[in-house]
């Protein structure tokens, strides 16, 4: 099958013309393109790895051509860079949604843990957090370790505002909060999926707020 000519409105106009505006498909601008690429080169990244993927491979993927990516990207790491920073800032949104969507702790907890199973089950993006093959790369490593620490001080506010704990403790329970969450889910996959999502995550859910609960609130 005939490859579709590129549509980038900064990327060149050669193909669209010859198509005939009958015909043509919609032109992507910048921001659309780099989102279709940043979208294709993680479900390849995902699957492949950082040393198993080419670039080749993502232009395939993205349905265009190899120039067309290089535009967008210098190179190889520069774009398996940009889909770690997406990745990361996609699962900190998660996080700090789960925490935010209500007063009640309880339900924040299983909140965010179940943020943590629906962004392992759903989002290719979740074996380049945590089974990223190029964790050798101080600026990859850099990034993942900037992911771990947001998150966890988010979790760690709600904790000392509800605990009253001092800021240290509080990092405490909320690193053992969002490491029981990501194992726990990887495990799950890992497993099949053998029990349901929901009552995998409620499960972690109950164990990790029954240890919660029962933290005696500190004054200040």
């Amino acid at each position: 099958m005939d490859r579709l000519p590129d549509q980038d409105d900064p990327d060149g106009a050669g193909g669209a013309a010859a198509a005939g505006p009958a015909t043509a498909p919609a032109r992507l601008g910048r921001a659309d393109r780099r989102a279709q690429l940043l979208r294709a080169a993680q479900r390849v990244f995902a699957r492949a790895g950082y040393h198993g993927s080419g670039m080749d491979a993502i232009a395939e993927r993205a349905g265009i051509t190899k120039p067309v990516l290089y535009r967008h990207f210098p190179g190889k790491r520069d774009l398996y860079l940009a889909v770690v920073d997406r990745a990361c800032a996609d699962l900190e949104a998660a996080v700090r949604a789960a925490l935010a969507g209500t007063d009640d702790n309880r339900v924040r907890v299983a909140a965010t843990i179940g943020a943590y199973f629906a962004f392992v089950d759903e989002d290719d993006g979740a074996r380049l957090v945590f089974e990223s093959d190029l964790t050798s790369d101080p600026a990859v490593r850099e990034r993942l370790d900037a992911l771990e620490s947001s998150c966890a001080a988010a979790i760690a506010d709600v904790v000392a505002a509800d605990t009253g704990l001092p800021r240290a403790s509080a990092h405490v329970l909320s690193v053992a909060l969002a490491g029981s969450a990501q194992v726990a889910a990887r495990s799950w996959v890992a497993a099949g999926r053998e029990v349901p999502r929901e009552e995998a995550a409620a499960l972690i859910s109950s164990l990790v707020w029954r240890g919660l609960r029962g933290l005696p609130r500190q004054e200040r």
